[in-house]
């Protein structure tokens, strides 16, 4: 018997999921939650094989919280479910070591298949999800251009950024001005807008 636990917020799907795990003879339903931050604790309790995680939880997000359980409870493998289609959620999640990674349209006999499959070591990826993900251009960003553009994402100005990456006011400047030409943006906002819409930041 794979016994799983179910990550999801929207009751009323969390609560179908259950359902049509349950029919499923050798799947059995140990732990549901509706938060991020309640993973864990609940696969320590119940010592799930498999956890099925929405990337969209309130508090710490599903990707988030699978690195966490991949820490704390390494045996239990991971399936991300999720409505976000973005090349850029498909990578966070395989960066996180997740098992598979499959859109919510999915059919349940499929979901089921996808548990067994990873269950048994193995791992899935939606091909649509993928072929967007490979398709999509890298950053043209340095880690550090990233890290300040970020930063003035939040709202704060050069002068605390670089008070906070121990940096000279100068060279932040010179990092923003540098991701603002090779994003060919109008300006700071406009790059922010740019990165943030290609999930660079």
């Amino acid at each position: 018997m794979i016994r799983v636990l179910i990550a999801e917020d929207m009751t009323i799907l969390r609560e179908a999921l259950v359902e049509l795990l349950s029919l499923e003879c050798d799947l059995e339903v140990v732990a549901e939650v509706a938060a991020g931050g309640e993973i864990v604790p609940a696969a320590l309790d119940h010592r799930p094989d498999v956890a099925v995680i929405d990337v969209g939880l309130p508090g710490l997000d599903g990707i988030s919280a699978a690195a966490e359980l991949r820490e704390r409870l390494p045996e239990c493998r991971v399936v991300i479910l999720t409505a976000i289609t973005k090349p850029g959620t498909l990578r966070s999640a395989l960066g996180a070591h997740v098992d598979a990674f499959v859109a919510k349209d999915i059919r349940p006999a499929d979901l089921a298949a996808a548990i067994r499959t990873v269950a048994a070591g193995g791992r899935v990826v939606d091909p649509v999800l993928a072929m967007a993900a490979l398709q999509a251009p890298e950053s043209p960003l340095t880690q550090r251009e990233t890290e300040v553009l970020r930063m003035s994402a939040t709202g704060a100005h050069p002068a605390e950024i670089a008070e906070r990456l121990f940096l000279t006011y100068g060279t932040v400047r010179n990092y923003l001005s540098s991701a603002v030409v090779k994003l060919g943006a109008r300006n700071r906002v406009d790059a922010i807008r740019i990165a943030t819409e290609s999930e660079w930041i």
